[in-house]
Formats: C-alpha cells, sequence, structure tokens
C-alpha cells in the first residue's frame, strides 16, 4: 500500500455573518464548497500557504488572525495499476481577514467558483466536512484546537 500525506493550510474569513467558500470541482466532476486554502509546496511555511491559496482561489488579499487548529483525516482510494492509497490529510485552519483584493474566481485549479454565503445557508450548501470543522473551531475555539466528533471531508 503506497502511503500519501498531504499538509495544507485554509482559512475561515467572516464578514457581515458571511463565510467565504471556494467551489471544489472533484475529479468525477461533482462540485462541492469548501474553505478556500490548499496544499503547501516543499519548504513554504503554513502562513503563507494560506495566504497564497486564498489569493489563488478568491482573488483576496487576507491577513491570517489566529490559528484556530489542525484537522487530520485519513482515508484509502484506489490507484493506477491496482494498487491502493493510505492517505493522510493534515488540514491547518487559520481565521483570516480580508484586506484587499477583489472576488473572483480561479481559473484552471482545483475551484472554480468563490462567494460569501450567510451562515444561515451554509447547512444546505453542498460542502464538505472541512467547512464544519472550519466552522466548529471558529465558533468554539477550542483549546486543543481540535474539533472533535465532525465527519470527515474529501478535501
Amino acid at each position: 500500500m503506497h502511503k500519501e500525506l498531504r499538509v495544507a493550510a485554509y482559512a475561515v474569513c467572516v464578514r457581515d455573518g458571511r463565510m467565504l467558500l471556494a467551489r471544489w470541482v472533484a475529479r468525477d466532476g461533482s462540485k462541492r464548497w469548501t474553505l478556500p486554502g490548499g496544499g503547501m509546496d516543499h519548504g513554504e511555511d503554513p502562513y503563507d500557504t494560506v495566504i497564497r491559496e486564498v489569493e489563488e482561489e478568491t482573488g483576496y488579499a487576507v491577513e491570517p488572525v489566529a490559528l484556530l487548529g489542525v484537522d487530520s483525516i485519513r482515508r484509502e482510494y484506489p490507484r493506477r495499476l491496482g494498487t491502493t492509497a493510505d492517505f493522510q490529510g493534515l488540514r491547518i485552519v487559520y481565521e483570516a481577514r480580508v484586506t484587499g483584493g477583489e472576488l473572483r474566481h480561479e481559473t484552471g485549479g482545483s475551484t472554480d467558483m468563490a462567494a460569501w454565503h450567510l451562515f444561515g445557508e451554509v447547512p444546505d450548501l453542498e460542502r464538505v466536512g472541512l467547512v464544519d470543522v472550519g466552522l466548529t473551531l471558529w465558533r468554539e475555539r477550542p483549546a486543543t484546537g481540535r474539533a472533535a466528533g465532525l465527519p470527515v471531508s474529501e478535501k
């Protein structure tokens, strides 16, 4: 079994009772809302990763203002040539404040749209579990930095 580790940084951006989300496009073409963010480049600091990724996916410049927590997922999936991957995703979640830029959609990336959503609308959205993790971390700010008891997501 092939072991894979992906370390990523994501932002919870809240303004006027709304949450900034990016729409992730899965390999099968399905689309679900997620927190803006993504994978760290080798040698990159996660603080810099979240700034870069939010700009790429939403057009906004952000300033991380708090480290909310770390979330870890693990799953297996089939790979080419009949092998299986043992995947672990380590997601570092920051609270971030928009400091500039303009809302726009990413082209040629893993997301195709960015938008602000009222908190009341979020539970009705097609979304990955990371959105719920981010909201829980943002609302509860657990001392351990862990949002326990929530379903895992695919991104």
